[in-house]
């Protein structure tokens, strides 16, 4: 980038780059600060009585600044929140030579750079703890300057709310917008939660491929790449079941994973291409016990974050609390349509969906049928936590034949929000019978549908040496962020959510004039 399409701020910031080099201050130091307090801790800690008055060494950035003369203060902001800094110009130069508060301070740093402040807490006339600066050390200078904003006339100005950019440009979320970080703090404490659940009941946290051979363990459509060395074809991982249930056959008792996964498929509020699952799978144990662990894993999760059970997201107060209710997917169905889907083939199924009007295609099958019934019409109705249990057969093509009907399988799903939240079965074990369902998955690829499944040979060649009873749940991560931060769109839990690729710009005028629009 020239300097002929440079902002004017970007220009004036350049220049005071240049002149603090001139002046022999490095605005890039490559020494080590040493910090010794943080914002938060310093105003918990503080005590008025305390003597002498306690020494500390902060860094962070510059968020605000009033010069006024002689004395000035400043906001800075670390990783923990913020602090008002006094300013002396006699403290800082107390020679003759007032150069490094007259030039430096005044007019060559800037709101964003990034400084380091020694000197000892006080608080002042008007009661705001502050740190007393005795030194001031530049760390990094901001050649950008941020979208503060501005107050004038009650209105405020220059705030960076635009959903479009707040994503693409989430470091400059995170400095200017209150509350941003705290989604994220809580996001990283619900996977800590998480973690502590599985552990404490000894299950083993895995890693398994991301590219595979066979994208298997769900219905979606994969992302392709292909292999150099190999000279194959590889998918990115759509789930990690298959592997998973490879480790139970191999003698692991419990085992878990938080996965990257990936579907090539449509973006909405609630779905992205690229999410994080976590799956677990425990030997000797069915859906019914599942129902249970998850409802006290939840439940727990909330108050770890939250220190609730109750989460607010948009008009709706969520209740985390154990035990949640139990309803069969053809009750749910004939509750909200007035259809008894029990029995009813394909052709009855595509009736039921042109009574409903709810769109079909030729390629698919009885469970994808229902499926669609299931989530045109009643999925949206589950605000509070329920589990939605036995499924067909047709929409389950992992799962146990139910034990006292063999129509339906031993399967529920978590709904939330109007929302899937977690899945899960007693898991397959048959191998006969999973190579009969892998079979009809083929034959619903042969009519058309894209997301059915492959046969996987060797996950087949493994359930032969045999799988104890085991039950398997996955819980997509993002959702449970969402539900636990009170957030109504995926890309506000992740800190950089899939987006289209800007336009091109026809002329470099015309990028830089994006650009500052952007900024």
């Amino acid at each position: 980038m020239s300097m002929e399409e440079l902002s004017e701020q970007q220009q004036v910031r350049r220049n005071s780059l240049a002149a603090l080099r001139d002046m022999g201050i490095e605005p890039y130091p490559a020494a080590l600060y040493p910090v010794d307090a943080y914002t938060d801790e310093i105003k918990e800690n503080f005590d008025d009585a305390l003597e002498p008055a306690r020494q500390v060494c902060v860094a962070g950035r510059i968020m605000s600044r009033r010069i006024m003369g002689k004395a000035s203060f400043m906001e800075l902001q670390d990783s923990r929140g913020r602090i008002q800094v006094y300013v002396s110009r006699d403290d800082l130069c107390p020679g003759e030579d007032k150069e490094m508060y007259n030039v430096v301070f005044k007019k060559l740093l800037d709101i964003g750079d990034f400084i380091g402040v020694c000197g000892y807490v006080f608080r002042t006339k008007t009661g705001e703890i502050s740190v007393h600066a005795q030194e001031i050390k530049l760390l990094s200078k901001s050649l950008r300057p941020l979208p503060i904003v501005k107050m004038k006339e009650g209105k405020a100005y220059d705030a960076f709310t635009d959903p479009e950019l707040r994503y693409r440009q989430r470091y400059v979320d995170l400095v200017v917008n209150h509350g941003v970080k705290d989604i994220f703090m809580k996001r990283t404490r619900m996977f800590q939660s998480m973690r502590e659940y599985f552990n404490s009941h000894g299950y083993v946290e895995v890693e398994t491929p991301i590219l595979q051979s066979i994208p298997g363990g769900a219905a979606a459509r994969p992302f392709i790449t292909h292999h150099n060395a190999l000279d194959i074809p590889l998918y990115l991982r759509i789930a990690d079941e298959l592997y998973l249930k490879r480790l139970i056959v191999g003698g692991f008792e419990g085992v878990y994973e938080f996965s990257k996964n990936f579907r090539n498929e449509g973006m909405d509020r609630t779905h992205n291409p690229e999410f994080t699952c976590m799956e677990i799978y425990v030997s000797y144990k069915d859906y019914n016990w599942m129902m249970d662990f998850t409802e006290k894993m939840l439940e727990k999760i909330c108050m770890d974050v939250n220190g609730t059970t109750e989460v607010k997201v948009g008009d709706n107060t969520i209740s985390f609390k154990a035990p949640f209710p139990r309803v069969t997917m053809t009750d749910a169905i004939k509750e909200h349509t007035g259809y008894d889907i029990s029995g009813m083939d394909e052709d009855a199924l595509r009736g039921v969906c042109r009574e409903l009007g709810i769109e079909t295609d030729p390629s698919m099958g009885k469970g994808k049928l229902i499926d669609e019934i299931f989530g045109e019409k009643c999925e949206g109705k589950y605000i509070q936590p329920t589990f939605i249990i036995d499924y067909p057969i047709e929409m389950s093509p992992l799962t146990k034949r139910h034990r006292d009907n063999p129509n339906l399988t031993e399967r529920f799903e978590l709904m939330v929000n109007g929302k899937e939240l977690a899945n899960a079965y007693s898991e397959l074990n048959d191998p006969l019978d999973q190579y009969d369902r892998f079979v009809e998955q083929m034959r619903l690829a042969d009519n058309g549908d894209d997301e059915a499944m492959v046969i996987d040979h060797d996950f087949i060649r493994a359930l032969e040496y045999g799988m104890p009873p085991t039950s398997g749940m996955g819980i997509g991560m993002d959702r449970l962020a969402m539900l636990l931060t009170g957030q109504t769109t995926i890309q506000e839990v992740l800190l950089f959510p899939q987006m289209r690729p800007l336009k091109q710009q026809n002329s470099a005028g015309d990028e830089a004039e994006e650009t500052e629009r952007m900024i």
